[in-house]
Formats: C-alpha cells, structure tokens, sequence
C-alpha cells in the first residue's frame, strides 16, 4: 500500500475528529482568548478551551490538591496556579542565567527550582497575575517557555557526557538547532506575553506544523555511547552519535519510543524505538523534519490514547514509515552503524574533559531545588553561580554538572559546595542516586498516588533493606511516577512504581541497566507494605545468587521473577 493511500486523519472533516483537533484548529494560531483570560481578575483561571493553547505557550494550569476540598467547603473557587517550562535544547544554561532563573523562583513561583527528567527547569505555584512578568523576565535571561510543552516538538535532549568535550559541544550544537527548526512559528507568543508587534492572524502561519499542530507531543534526543542517559529508546525520534577516531561521524535514528499507556487498556502500552539506519551530521535537520511531518500526516487525531509515533508505528509498521521518511528526504538513510552503550545513570563527583576543564556532577533528589532547614542547597548554587565562569548542565536524571571549570576555579567551587553542605553523603545512597520521581501530587492534575513527596521516605526504607543484605553499593535503577503517563521514565527501571490510588502503585521489575529492555508488570494496585515486604525477598534472593557483575533487572529474569521480552518493542508482547 503506498502512502498516498495510507489513512490521513488531518484530511477528514474536522467534526470527525478529537475535539482538541477542533480547538487547534479554530485557535487562530494559538491565541485562543488567552489574554481576555488573562485580563479577567475575577478568577484565577483561564477558559477550559485555553489550557489546552497554554501548554503550547509552555505552562500547565493546575492546583493545590490539597487544599481542593477545604476550598470547596468554604465554596471557593480552587487554589489555581500554573507550572511553567522552559524551553533548554540540550539542558545548558550560563552563571548568568541561573541566577536570573533563582531569582524568578524566589519572586513570583514556590521558592524552588525543579530540574525535569527533559533536562530543562519548571516553575511552580505561579499565580495568573504573575504569569506575564514571569515570561518577561524569562526572556530577559535569553530563554523562553514556548513549545516546552504541546502538541510540538518539546525540549530536545543532548547527552550531560562531561568527558567528551569538543563532541559534547557539537552533539548540543546540534540539539539546539533542531529545537529552533521544529519551534513553532506563530507569533501568538510573542504577542500576548512579550506584547511584540502584532499580526493579523488571518496570515500568521505553521510552515512545518500546519494549522493543528501534531497529533500529540513529540520527544527528541541525542545520546552518546557508551552513556545513554537521555534513554534515546524511549524518545519519538532518537539520533545516537557515532565517533570515529574522536570525530562525529554521524547519527544512528531511531523512532517509534515512549513511556506513557494508561491502566487497563491494552491498546495502550510504553514501547522501545527501532533503529531505522545512519544519518551524517548536516543532514539531521532534514531527517528531524521528515519524521517530525510524516508524524503530523498520519498520526491519530481520533483517539489521543493513540496519538503518539509509537501507535503510529504499530498501525502502519516500521518498514512503511521509513520508506515515507526517505520519499520525503529524496535519498535513503544509510545503514546502523555498531554501537555500545554501558549505563543510562549519571558518574557523580569530578570529571575531566578531554579539554582539560573539570566537571562535578551534584546528585539533586528528584529534580527538587529548593533550601530546607538543614540543607541550604538552592543558597548554595546560587553562591555557585556567582563564582562560576563555565555553565551548568541539566542531566536528564535530574542532576546538574556544574560544567567547564577551570583548575584555577576548582578549590573554589568546592569550597562552597562544602560550606552548604552539598556532598554530605549521607543523602547519596547508591540506591538514592539512581532513583528519580516526577512531581505529582498537589500539583499535577493526572496524578493518582504521591511520587516527589513520597519516594524519598520509600528509599530509606529500602536503603535498610539493601544494608541487611549486603547490597549497599549496589546500583539499582528505581523510578517512580504518580500515574501510569510515565515522566520519570519508570517502565525502563529495574524497579518502577507507577501510581494508581492514594498510597497504592503498580510494581514493575526487569528493566534493562542501561535503558536498553522495557521491563514487566509484577505487582498491581499494592501498598508499602506489600511493597516492602515483596523487594526484601527479591533482594535476598539477588544477594545469595546474583552473578558477577550482574544487575538486579537481569537478574529478576533469569530468577523467573517476571518473563523476558523476547520480541516486539513493548510490554504487552
């Protein structure tokens, strides 16, 4: 079947499509009435129709759940705030930028920073009369929110690699250029948030997304073998370098990732993205279009449960879309090139780059930034930045390098990073260092259990457990989200938690060390204490039987814990 007489949801009648399709559509290039809303002080919130246009202007309207039902006793309206994102190809930021972003969080937001698992920052508790004076001064720091969240492509990732500098530089070189390239075009932004000069809609237009953008969000990153912390598997379209004699030679692609499904729906399910061939470094743009427009023709704009490339892939096959992809690109991708890649965590403390600076990798629990009574560590990254002449790196597990650091500048940074207490190693468990949470609750509005707030407490917990079994310095990838969309990437883990009640998550074991295996459903709908008990039997186990070398998550295959995957690219096979 050729593509022409492929199923195009963008031609079908509008009325036989998702409503979000509608809304896109009639948004007059996502302008929607966002500044009647944001004029309006009689409520903290914009119109229904508008917080789906938001996320395309970078921010989420939530509230304080946990204030939800005191508020609606007293019959007022809920506590409204918004999250917003930055847009951060790459994770990469100046000295200058953080204290601009530090600044911003102290004046209009909750006080903290949070680092995100796309390498990139959020604010949250933003009230709706702060919403401009926060863009403004987002853009005042040379950043902007627009596309980091939507139905666009969203921040892209790059390798955190602090070891290989001059390929580290071309690899987020590369990043930033795809952001900009897939950016939406409107000058929706620009206008209400930065009151830029004004077009009439009428004209404005999408060269690349069209007028309803994609049918949902679309992930891209770059990884750097040996290290696969962005967990390319797990992106919409994932490019991996290849070097030869220390030079890029190009990019392996690969397409068709993602972690979200929803519990109880089969037809929902996270999956691992297929290599399709080998691109040179000057032709990524064209490939990342390409993809990116073949995704927008074909994906569903029916059924949004379905809407990303992975369903895509499975409807239409991998085959059928790289043989579209390379219709479009006039020339066909080489084939995959050999590569290996050895972990997806993050290499903690100082490094040095084949250039010779230092990088010191600062472990962040969960992403959050913030001062705590005993732990000054937002005071002390703000000290930081005021030293620092090199810039940050934002890892895709939540952390931060605090990059290209001279010899001379390096007793400095790490007399401050002493003076607030940044290395206390009671807080870096090996089990603490490979495991990260999503936000959840109170904010998020799809959360069903805790996972930010919760996950620490649960970690120590198991930290106990690991000591009694002589597995302290064992790595083992842990994640945990409050929903089964999958943020924090947990159906890659060895041990992965997805939320499905109040204090109650499903369990999954078997993920592969270094992003490469998906793994399984183990325990539904359980408690701590089922929790608790379950991996302290399974971790004895591990203890008495493990082979050299190996990982928990192989090891709970080979033990007959949960079933290998054999074929197919995702759980349900």
């Amino acid at each position: 079947m050729s593509g022409n007489d492929r199923r195009r949801d963008i031609d079908r009648p509008l009325d036989e499509l998702h409503p979000n399709e509608r809304l896109k559509a009639n948004s007059r290039f996502l302008r929607g009435t966002i500044e009647q809303g944001l004029a309006d002080p009689i409520t903290g919130a914009f119109a229904e129709a508008d917080t789906q246009l938001t996320k395309f202007h970078g921010f989420y309207q939530q509230d304080d759940r946990d204030l939800r039902d005191e508020r609606r006793r007293q019959k007022l309206e809920p506590a409204y705030q918004m999250m917003l994102r930055l847009r951060l190809p790459g994770g990469v930021c100046t000295p200058e930028q953080w204290l601009k972003l530090d600044d911003i969080a102290g004046r209009y937001a909750d006080g903290s920073l949070r680092l995100t698992t796309r390498q990139t920052f959020q604010f949250h508790g933003v009230l709706k009369r702060d919403l401009k004076p926060t863009m403004r001064a987002i853009n005042a720091a040379l950043l902007d929110t627009i596309a980091a969240c939507g139905d666009v492509n969203r921040t892209v990732m790059a390798a955190a690699n602090p070891h290989e500098s001059a390929l580290h530089a071309e690899v987020v070189r590369l990043s930033q250029e795809v952001s900009d390239h897939l950016a939406p075009r409107t000058r929706a932004y620009y206008e209400i948030w930065l009151d830029g000069e004004r077009v009439d809609p009428g004209r404005d237009e999408e060269p690349i997304y069209g007028p309803t953008y994609l049918p949902r969000k679309f992930k891209i990153g770059f990884a750097v073998p040996p290290v696969n912390d962005i967990d390319v598997y797990s992106q919409d379209l994932g490019f991996i370098a290849i070097a030869e004699d220390g030079e890029l030679a190009g990019f392996n692609v690969c397409i068709g990732g993602g972690m979200g499904r929803t519990d109880n729906d089969p037809n929902t399910f996270p999956r691992l993205a297929d290599l399709i061939g080998f691109c040179r470094p000057e032709q990524v743009l064209a490939v990342a279009e390409a993809v990116v427009t073949v995704q927008r023709d074909y994906g569903n704009r029916v059924d949004r449960k379905r809407a990303r490339l992975k369903y895509t892939l499975e409807d239409q096959g991998v085959d059928w879309f790289r043989a579209e992809v390379e219709r479009r690109l006039g020339w066909q991708l080489a084939p995959a090139r050999a590569y290996r890649f050895e972990h997806n965590g993050d290499r903690y403390g100082w490094a040095q780059g084949s250039d010779g600076r230092w990088h010191y990798t600062l472990f962040i629990e969960n992403g959050r930034i913030r001062d705590w009574d005993d732990y000054p560590l937002r005071s002390g990254l703000r000290e930081i930045a005021r030293a620092h002449a090199g810039e940050f790196r934002l890892t895709p597990n939540q952390n931060l390098i605090i990059a290209n650091v001279e010899d001379g500048e390096r007793a400095r940074i790490e007399q401050l990073m002493r003076a607030h207490g940044l290395k206390d190693p009671a807080r870096q468990s090996a089990l603490r260092r490979n495991a990260m949470a999503c936000v959840a609750l109170p904010t998020c509005g799809l959360a069903m259990a805790e996972s930010e707030r919760y996950l620490p407490s649960l970690i120590t917990k198991l930290e106990a457990i690991v000591e009694r079994h002589g597995l302290a310095e064992q790595p083992i990838v842990i994640r945990m989200t409050g929903c089964p969309n999958g943020c924090a990437r947990p159906y890659l883990a060895e041990i992965g938690f997805t939320g499905r009640a109040p204090g109650k998550y499903n369990v999954y074991l078997g993920g592969g060390f270094h992003g490469q295996r998906l793994n399984k459903p183990y325990l539904d709908n359980v408690g701590e204490e089922r929790i608790l008990a379950e991996l302290d039997k399974l971790l004895g186990h591990y203890a008495r039987d493990r082979q050299p070398d190996e990982p928990f998550g192989d090891f709970v295959i080979r033990a007959g814990y949960v079933p290998e995957v054999t074929a197919g690219r995702h759980f349900n096979d």
